[in-house]
């Protein structure tokens, strides 16, 4: 059994990793968040210590250590921008890390992290889910079997409509997230980049505080792609089906299901980890270059090809 530290307990996605925790028949011993509405630890650990002070969770966890049961991994779902400085903090301790995307915002902290690895003997881990989706596992077969001269035509879409909250959060917050690529993107451009290759060109067509589309020519597809928060971009039969969110994948014009079997997706990946077999720093590289270049990227405009959502009427920041 191994112990884990959870640093960022209050928001969406640490429950995943609770259960997963669980699942994985393992014990969480102490948590941290400065928000302390966190009741959901009592469904899976409820003796875990939580704090919402780091410098107290920090003296509990190092007390922990020389009581001779330290923590082994830590888990980190903080905000974004802290993920960094929170898998040092577990390298620093003696820990394997297990960090939620994106691992890092720019592309040279990777290196940082690589160098700390060396000299900690430990690890970062990352959780990629979507290389354990069945649907997208039988994708990337289907392109590496395709012919070498293949370049396939793509197109993302997804929109997860949100609240004016989000702009009060760190989320609305491009150097706290990222902006819309990051944030809720990443993890598709990390598809993208493991199924079809290197990057080759990438233009940039919309990028606003509510969404952002473009056209990435990969080595083996042309992606169109578009993401959004904002619920006015949902197609028509999404919004009078009463939907918030739609999710398309297009390869060659054919829709790729995956909506389904994300569910046990966070427990396949802390498998993959304990056994051994986890996805680390070098691994998400592409990725977190791609989303550093779409955030910096010069916007081009509607010119050339282009996702077609990206004609939608633009929309004024609610805070403006």
């Amino acid at each position: 059994m191994k112990r884990f530290g959870l640093i960022g307990a209050g928001g969406f996605i640490a429950p995943r990793h609770m259960k997963a925790i669980k699942d994985t028949g393992n014990e969480l011993l102490s948590a941290i968040d400065k928000h302390d509405s966190v009741g959901i630890i009592d469904s899976y650990f409820p003796d875990a210590s939580f704090f919402t002070e780091f410098e107290r969770f920090d003296r509990h966890v190092e007390k922990l250590k020389k009581q001779g049961t330290p923590i082994d991994y830590f888990a980190v779902c903080s905000p974004n921008y802290l993920h960094d400085a929170h898998c040092r903090f577990g390298l620093r301790y003696g820990a394997d890390v297990i960090c939620e995307k994106p691992l890092v915002l720019n592309p040279w902290n990777l290196d940082s992290l690589e160098e700390m690895e060396r000299e900690s003997g430990k690890k970062v881990y990352t959780i990629l889910q979507l290389r354990l989706h069945p649907n997208i596992l039988a994708l990337k077969k289907r392109v590496e079997e395709s012919p070498a001269d293949k370049v396939f035509d793509f197109e993302l879409t997804y929109i997860t409509s949100r609240g004016s909250w989000y702009y009060t959060s760190w989320k609305g917050d491009i150097h706290k997230s990222g902006g819309i690529a990051t944030n809720i993107g990443v993890h598709f451009f990390d598809m993208l980049t493991w199924i079809f290759g290197s990057v080759k060109n990438n233009v940039v067509n919309v990028h606003q505080h509510d969404r952002a589309g473009g056209l990435i020519e990969f080595d083996k597809a042309r992606v169109k792609w578009f993401l959004s928060i904002n619920e006015h971009t949902l197609p028509e039969a999404a919004k009078k089906q009463g939907k918030r969110t739609y999710r398309s994948v297009k390869l060659e014009g054919e829709e790729i299901e995956f909506s389904d079997g994300f569910t046990e997706l966070h427990t396949q990946s802390y498998q993959q980890i304990l056994s051994g077999n986890g996805y680390g720093i070098s691994d998400t590289r592409k990725a977190i270059e791609l989303v550093y270049d779409i955030r910096n990227k010069e916007v081009a405009g509607l010119k050339g090809d282009y996702h077609s959502f990206c004609d939608l009427p633009f929309e004024k920041h609610p805070f403006d």
